[in-house]
């Protein structure tokens, strides 16, 4: 029987058991702070394992190195006793969503998922802090006296931990942003599947160091590309007026990369208009063609879409839109062969410098009607390209004035609210080109909700089943500000209930069946009291008075959440209760967990649990009606269910 741990997974033990696999003989012993005995590395003996020649001392190398990266790297692996707490009076449809909102700390979110979410996530894009000296704010653990720090700044949070501002003039500006960055960034790519990609949105201010931080984290062979955002005019220059940001991309592996396209926006726009035409006029293509030159050409002129340069695309068939190839996607190859023309029976008129395509190639497509034949022989056959095959790529620069994002989300929030938010139309189209429809979104800066709000409106438009965890500080908003005035009293009640009007507004205008909820999670000291973990510096006295290792006030969904981020299962399973042999159970994903936190527990109760066959089941350690109910519970499930997991808390 094994009993859980209640920590985030402790990445310093897993590293030196992947070391010691490759390396046996580097494993050494050491003490703890406790005198207790515990594996380590002769990092010594390491390093010569990886050499091919003598090493002693250190040599100059390529690397980025600043104040604090050792304590980043000790941030993002030690484990914490913390947990993450449902909070259903602030979810919409609990029990049906699969969508995450998680308020706490980032870097505590990323350790807590470490287990559920290992591999799982497609995309990850991020809008952290730009480190102006006005916008950084996060948890740090110098040395000053709390008390003392919240009476000279106000930046506490909730538990007391202090929230700190990056000013240009403290003395470890661009460190003390690394150290935030590394330690998240660090944990993140542990979350991203094999095929999975990171954006990062950044200004000026730290994308060099960004992009040096990244190439050591993800390699440099993974960078992907940057994306220059053309946003509005600097209205204050100093010198050059800025009028840009940077989007960062990152693969976890670009081996498993497939090429970035999607349908072209034009062709869709065409494809629908062809449709209307053949539903309204038939196979009266000739009608139909004249029609969709038309509407293009008015289209263009009265500038509803930009279709500009494109009217080639008004011939068609019964196969739908298409424009005959020209010497830019027709460019010949060489092939010199005769075609005699289907109607005149005679050789028709070559390319100078041949067909591009050879003899065998070429009668297929003829065959499949992708041939466009002139009126005789005179007049060289040209390919069709099909519009609705056009596609187009993710490019490097994208335009979009941000004052319209935030027209935009004023009117949905009914004032302004939050400073700059995202663009919902970059999301969206960055979301398009990297994410499959049942992809897993994650978003650890969300701020306003952006990312949430594009997934949502991404599955109405293409009936996906993306999935988002967004996760936000609950950073408080200035008592002077708008957002506190409307009610607001930090970002993450602003991220909330802007997803919240954004769901209502799709459905209103889509009626699309798409998730439309999310689940409620806030960062929380663990369920388990210090006994849990300390047992061995408390008296034993204390401990036979004690009653139970758990704090009085969690409820059994408490329990429920933390034990499922240790069994490495998701949050947005589905978990439903059970009152069995009078006893409250749990069950997640069916029978995959099935969980018991009731007190005096018998024989009965456990032989239906065993009865139902689930993969692991979940007791308290002090819940047996008797000893003999404990002794007999790995019998009762050996005989009943012998490939069950027990474990207790």
């Amino acid at each position: 029987m094994e009993k859980l741990i209640m920590k985030s997974k402790d990445l310093i033990k897993e590293n030196i058991k992947s070391i010691g696999k490759l390396f046996p003989n580097v494993i050494t012993e050491t003490k703890d702070v406790s005198g207790n005995i515990k594996y380590a590395i002769d990092f010594e003996l390491l390093k010569q394992e990886l050499s091919d020649e003598i090493i002693e001392g250190n040599k100059e190398r390529y690397t980025i190195n600043w104040p604090g990266k050792k304590e980043a790297i000790l941030q993002s692996n030690t484990p914490i006793d913390k947990t993450l707490r449902p909070v259903k009076e602030e979810s919409s449809n609990w029990e049906n969503t699969k969508n995450i909102y998680i308020e706490g700390d980032n870097l505590e979110v990323l350790k807590l998922l470490q287990e559920s979410y290992l591999n799982k996530v497609k995309c990850i894009y991020i809008d952290p802090p730009y480190n102006t000296g006005k916008d950084f704010v996060y948890r740090d653990n110098f040395t000053q006296d709390k008390d003392e720090y919240g009476e000279e700044s106000g930046q506490v949070d909730e538990e007391g931990n202090k929230l700190f501002q990056n000013t240009e003039y403290h003395g470890r500006y661009h460190s003390n942003w690394l150290t935030m960055m590394y330690s998240r960034l660090k944990l993140s790519k542990n979350l991203l599947s094999e095929d999975g990609i990171i954006f990062i949105s950044i200004d000026d201010n730290e994308v060099h160091n960004l992009r040096k931080i990244c190439d050591e984290l993800f390699g440099e062979r993974n960078f992907v590309g940057g994306i220059t955002w053309q946003t509005a005019t600097d209205n204050n220059p100093s010198q050059i007026s800025i009028e840009h940001e940077y989007i960062v991309c990152y693969a976890k592996n670009m081996i498993y990369q497939e090429p970035w396209l999607i349908k072209s926006e034009k062709a869709k726009y065409i494809t629908k208009k062809y449709d209307e035409l053949r539903e309204e006029h038939g196979n009266n293509l000739g009608i139909v063609q004249k029609e969709l030159k038309r509407w293009i050409k008015d289209t263009i002129r009265l500038n509803k879409i930009d279709l500009a340069g494109i009217s080639h695309y008004s011939y068609v068939d019964n196969k739908g839109v298409y424009y005959p190839g020209n010497s830019a996607n027709t460019r010949p190859g060489g092939y010199d062969f005769n075609i005699i023309h289907p109607i005149t029976g005679k050789i028709c008129k070559k390319p100078s410098n041949g067909y591009r395509w050879p003899k065998n190639t070429f009668d297929i497509a003829d065959s499949m009607g992708d041939i466009e034949w002139g009126e005789d022989e005179t007049t060289i056959p040209k390919i069709k390209k099909r519009i609705e095959t056009a596609t187009e790529l993710l490019k490097s620069y994208y335009y979009e004035d941000n004052r319209k994002s935030s027209s935009y989300f004023n009117n949905l929030m009914g004032g302004k609210i939050f400073d700059n938010p995202k663009s919902l139309e970059l999301m969206k189209r960055l979301l398009k080109f990297t994410s499959l429809k049942d992809s897993v979104i994650l978003d650890f800066f969300s701020g306003s909700g952006t990312t949430a709000h594009a997934v949502m409106q991404l599955n109405a438009e293409d009936g996906g089943n993306r999935r988002y965890i967004m996760v936000q500080l609950p950073e408080k908003t200035d008592e002077k500000s708008e957002a506190f005035k409307a009610g607001y009293k930090n970002i993450a009640e602003i991220g909330k209930e802007r997803i919240r009007r954004a769901a209502k507004k799709i459905k209103e205008e889509t009626n699309a069946h798409i998730d439309y909820g999310f689940r409620v999670y806030k960062v929380d000291s663990s369920n388990m009291k210090d006994v849990y973990y300390l047992p061995d510096e408390l008296e034993q006295k204390f401990l036979d008075d004690l009653e139970s290792n758990i704090k009085e006030d969690r409820t059994g969904l408490d329990l429920l959440t933390q034990v499922i981020l240790e069994s490495g299962l998701e949050l947005s399973l589905s978990t439903y209760t059970k009152i069995i042999k009078e006893k409250e159970v749990y069950f997640v994903d069916e029978n995959s967990l099935i969980a018991c936190f009731e007190e005096k527990i018998d024989e009965e109760l456990i032989k239906e649990i065993a009865k139902r066959r689930p993969s692991t089941a979940i007791f308290r350690d002090n819940s047996f009606k008797n000893s003999a109910n404990r002794i007999n519970l790995e019998e009762i499930f050996k005989s009943l269910s012998p490939n069950t997991k027990i474990k207790v808390l």
